[in-house]
């Protein structure tokens, strides 16, 4: 067959697939691409959304009203979408960054970080009603529709941990929630969750002119070069002069005017707002302990922990230091009550486990590293397992482990290869 025909070939079968993959989207009433069927959109999203909060801090536990409270705000918007019987969920991340986003079938979080910049209700609303047209619109969907036209799929893919070299690689339905959590959106995505989330908002009883007000002021803060938001926000969501035209037109065309809510905003952010100074001791810690410098590292994270002995996060962070410090005894008891406070969480199960490795405590070791990949499977912790398995005289296990660990990429796989070669001689 020549280049021509080859061409002509590849050119009836990308428009058969085309032809045979349209469907309506839900929002605009536009004919899109449909690939990804709405059974396999919602089992995606439920499937996700727990190991993909968690590889974005996890669960803001220490304040459970507040997360009712966001959660009560978003359902209110996703009532009056044009998806209203997604099985929506919202929830509140520890995390500083400024963000929020969106998992396909309704799967929606915004970060603490993002709450504490904003002013009343309606503001909120504003961010959680774009988010809620992201997922009613199948943006994510759509992205993802848009990277298997080009590759087979995203089976085995690793995502690196924002959390420095301390940390392992992601893997499978896991890497996937976070690559859609943190990939950024089409200007043309953006304009259109912008002005369905307006319409919601006005729907919902909300003063629209508020979400005009955070554009303006997330441009200008991205002219200002604010870090936190360009690490967060921005790098998902850019805004543009257009977003905010285009959204004032908006508001002037349907009329500003509704619900603000400041009272009961500040009020239901009374108690995060009190506990913000030992999560700025902890961010602080983070970054002197990222430069090596441990020691005053460790004084900041203590006076966290002074402020906040329920955060389990200031316990991980100050267990990790202990390593650093080749305390492994002191490190241990800290992963314990990281543990202990949040046994959900997976890095704290894995750093944990890695711990009692070191200390030879292999028991231990095996169960923190199996609990952790249970929720989000990582190379480093197979790898370990793979070490463990070694040790308690496992080989079959141990070949499955390391065969689980060289899937991934990077020094981990390298080694996983080397010491399944080993066992496989």
């Amino acid at each position: 067959m020549n280049l021509s025909a080859i061409k002509t070939s590849l050119a009836i079968v990308t428009l058969a697939v085309l032809l045979s993959g349209c469907s309506v989207n839900p929002v605009t009433g536009e004919k899109q691409l449909s690939l990804i069927g709405e059974s396999q959109e919602l089992a995606m999203g439920a499937e996700q959304y727990e190991p993909t909060q968690q590889t974005q801090g996890g669960r803001f536990y220490i304040d459970p009203e507040l997360n009712l409270y966001v959660s009560e705000v978003g359902q209110k918007l996703a009532q009056v979408s044009d998806r209203p019987d997604l099985p929506y969920e919202f929830v509140v991340l520890n995390s500083s960054v400024p963000n929020a986003w969106a998992l396909p079938g309704g799967k929606i979080a915004i970060n603490r970080g993002l709450l504490t910049e904003l002013e009343d209700e309606a503001q909120l609303a504003s961010v959680l009603g774009h988010e809620i047209v992201h997922a009613a619109a199948r943006h994510s969907v759509q992205r993802m529709q848009q990277g298997m036209l080009i590759s087979a799929g995203v089976a085995g893919l690793g995502f690196a941990l924002s959390d420095n070299e301390w940390a392992g690689l992601i893997m499978g339905g896991a890497a996937l929630g976070a690559q859609l959590a943190l990939a950024q959106y089409s200007q043309g995505d953006e304009l259109e969750s912008d002005h369905y989330g307006i319409l919601y908002m006005k729907q919902a009883g909300y003063d629209p002119q508020a979400a005009v007000e955070l554009q303006e002021l997330f441009l200008k803060l991205s002219e200002g070069r604010q870090s936190s938001f360009i690490d967060g926000l921005f790098a998902t969501h850019p805004p543009s002069a257009k977003r905010v035209q285009e959204n004032r037109e908006l508001v002037q065309k349907i009329g500003a005017g509704g619900y603000r809510g400041a009272d009961v905003y500040e009020r239901k952010m009374a108690k995060l707002r009190s506990l913000q100074p030992a999560y700025e001791a902890h961010d602080k810690a983070m970054e002197l302990a990222s430069k090596g410098e441990m020691k005053p590292a460790l004084d900041k994270v203590n006076e966290a922990i002074r402020l906040l002995p329920r955060e389990a996060m200031f316990y991980a962070l100050r267990g990790r230091i202990y390593q650093e410090q080749k305390e492994a005894e002191k490190a241990a008891a800290d992963f314990e009550k990281a543990v202990e406070l949040y046994p959900e969480m997976f890095k704290y199960r894995l750093y944990n486990g890695l711990n009692a490795l070191r200390l030879n405590n292999l028991d231990k070791a095996r169960e923190n590293l199996i609990k952790a990949n249970e929720t989000v499977p990582t190379s480093i912790a197979f790898l370990r397992l793979g070490d463990v398995a070694v040790k308690q005289n496992n080989r079959n296990e141990a070949i499955a482990y390391y065969s689980k660990a060289a899937e991934a990429g990077g020094d981990v796989a390298e080694e996983a290869k080397r010491k399944l070669a080993a066992l496989t001689q």
